[in-house]
């Protein structure tokens, strides 16, 4: 009796001490055995329906709910000023502030919208607020200077340094782990050559000829220019100053799919007109190609090349997005749509429906304007497609002037998330087929080859021109110069800097007369920096360059050029009836073979 009663209080010890530590399943199981049974089993058996029956009670407690505290607290604060208010009516006033506060709740707690705010009035709106302002602490607080995307502080502040014409040197040395894989860097020569950096950029730096031999007004292009952005998803103050940037310094400027508005064409800077699948400027009432309209408006003096736009890196294959908060009526009559409407863009051509019409509307197009240099812009998707606009080529005879290539990383002011995320091919990528694939065909020589997508400095334009493009387009890095802080509201109608909005009081704080020499700016000092790193290389021209001339780390203890990480095609190598061999190895290259075998010139 003694041990059993010892053992019994002992086990009523480790329960108080550890009670909440036994499952509610043990405790239900103590709890249906026998009151009498040896051994102490009924006497833990009461005690455990004691501890069972104590465990519920405990869970069933309810804490009071914060809508009944919303009420209980607005009660109690009405009811003190009402009672401070008959010894001091001033208190009273405590109502304007009071007052609102509860009228918050009570609409709060009958809405239906918000689960939170239902259930937390008024203090449960501080999580959407920050919510929005999240991305500024983010940016402002969180971020290191490599961190940020998609422009990471670093290559901002580049950017607002060389169009302010402020210091943009480094002090200390490189913030980056040059030892991380995938560091990049060019190799430099002890025989430097010196480039001409002073006088205007377009003095100073090598020009490329597009549409020499095939057009009657063939265009001296730039190295770098500004990329397809439409009037209505850019200010007109935007447009203004890009365009007069372009002027001054003497590249050109993409009109993006909007087409051509007033402001693109009052400063006069060249212009590359922009033709997509919603034929805005040239089309008729039920959205068909208009010859006559375009005629008439791509002969204008500004208008230097026709880029025919078949997908964009953005949102490959979705076409254009304008939201109708920004279809004001003036971009309505640009464009020929109605007002306060979204506008879509169809995802493809209704001018052409195979590559062999793909290149007659170049010729159509070409004829029309007088001659001037017309080509076609897309993000590479399925390599067949690609590969089959080439069979049209060699089949026809006809090549477009030039082949903006553009990468999946590009930007967009409204795209959906899987489209920019998950569609289309880096520029990289992209870029390295389209330029293979027209080496394969013997045609990369009538061909210049654009790119665009996420280019900034000058080290950036030296990656791409040594994978094959010939000249690049910039476009955020444009927006920047125009002030752009990266607020990530451009398809909301809200850029706070008034870039990428239509709304009057916003636009008005972008200043056209000294944005557009902040773009002329930044144009002259990147292309400087551009064609000093080719003469640090020892090289006098971008023709030069060569794959082999980067170098990235590819491990921590491996380091490869770009001549021995990527594959280039023999010139002519699709023409022939053999396999397509790689040069270096002598292997076959199935992924050429097979596409080159599935394109078609009759259909995509």
């Amino acid at each position: 009796m003694i041990v059993t009663c010892c053992g019994l209080a002992s086990w009523v010890c480790a329960v108080r001490i550890n009670g909440r530590g036994i499952p509610r399943g043990r405790l239900a199981q103590l709890a249906r055995a026998p009151l009498l049974h040896g051994g102490g089993r009924g006497f833990k058996s009461l005690i455990a329906q004691l501890l069972l029956r104590k465990a519920t009670a405990r869970s069933q407690k309810r804490t009071v709910s914060p809508l009944k505290i919303f009420w209980l607290s607005s009660a109690v604060c009405a009811s003190i000023i009402c009672a401070l208010s008959l010894v001091w009516p001033a208190a009273l006033w405590l109502f304007v502030i009071i007052g609102p506060l509860i009228l918050l709740g009570i609409y709060d707690s009958s809405q239906r919208s918000h689960a939170v705010i239902r259930n937390f009035p008024v203090i449960g709106r501080a999580r959407y607020w920050m919510e929005t302002v999240r991305p500024e602490i983010q940016q402002y607080f969180v971020e290191s200077d490599t961190s940020g995307r998609p422009f990471s502080r670093e290559l901002r502040s580049v950017i607002y340094q060389r169009a302010k014409i402020a210091t943009d040197t480094r002090p200390f040395g490189t913030i980056r782990d040059l030892h991380e894989v995938g560091s990049e860097w060019i190799a430099h020569s002890l025989r430097p050559i010196h480039q001409k950096t002073d006088g205007p950029a377009s003095q100073q730096e090598p020009r490329v000829m597009i549409g020499e031999g095939s057009c009657d007004q063939p265009y001296a292009a730039s190295m770098l220019n500004i990329s397809a952005m439409s009037f209505g998803s850019l200010s007109k103050n935007a447009i203004l100053a890009l365009n007069g940037g372009a002027k001054l310094g003497g590249f050109a400027h993409n009109t993006g799919e909007g087409g051509i508005s007033p402001y693109h064409l009052e400063c006069g800077g060249d212009l590359i007109w922009q033709i997509g699948t919603g034929y805005f400027g040239c089309r008729t009432t039920d959205g068909t190609f208009d010859p006559d309209r375009f005629s008439e408006k791509a002969k204008t003096k500004s208008v230097r090349m026709i880029e025919i736009k078949l997908s964009q890196g953005a949102k490959p294959g979705h076409g254009g997005i304008l939201p109708g908060s920004k279809v004001t009526p003036e971009i309505a009559e640009i464009r020929g749509v109605p007002v306060g409407l979204d506008v879509n863009s169809p995802p493809s051509h209704n001018a052409f429906s195979n590559p062999k019409g793909l290149l007659d509307f170049l010729v159509q197009l070409r004829d029309l304007s007088g001659g001037k240099p017309v080509g076609f812009k897309l993000c590479i998707g399925l390599p067949s497609e690609f590969l089959s606009i080439c069979k049209a080529m060699v089949e026809t005879g006809i090549v477009p002037d030039f082949i903006t290539i553009d990468g999946s990383e590009g930007g967009t002011g409204a795209a959906p998330m899987e489209f920019s995320n998950s569609i289309g091919m880096p520029l990289t990528d992209g870029l390295l087929f389209a330029h293979n694939a027209l080496l394969g065909c013997n045609l990369r020589d009538k061909i210049r080859v654009i790119c665009s997508g996420k280019i900034v400095t000058g080290f950036n334009m030296i990656q791409r021109m040594a994978i094959g493009a010939d000249l690049c387009n910039s476009a955020r890095a444009m927006m920047f110069t125009l002030g752009c802080i990266q607020a990530l509201k451009c398809n909301s109608n809200h850029c706070p800097v008034g870039v990428a909005t239509q709304d009057p009081d916003l636009i008005r704080g972008l200043d056209v007369s000294s944005k557009k020499h902040r773009v002329h700016n930044y144009h002259r000092k990147t292309v400087e920096s551009f064609l000093d790193i080719l003469g640090a290389a020892g090289l006098s021209h971008s023709d030069e360059l060569q794959p082999q001339h980067i170098h990235r780390r590819v491990s921590p203890t491996e380091v490869l050029d770009y001549g021995r990480i990527y594959q280039y095609l023999t010139p002519g190598v699709l023409l022939s009836k053999t396999d397509v061999l790689l040069p270096k190895t002598g292997r076959t290259n199935g992924f050429f073979s097979d596409a080159w075998e599935l394109a078609s010139a009759e259909r995509f």
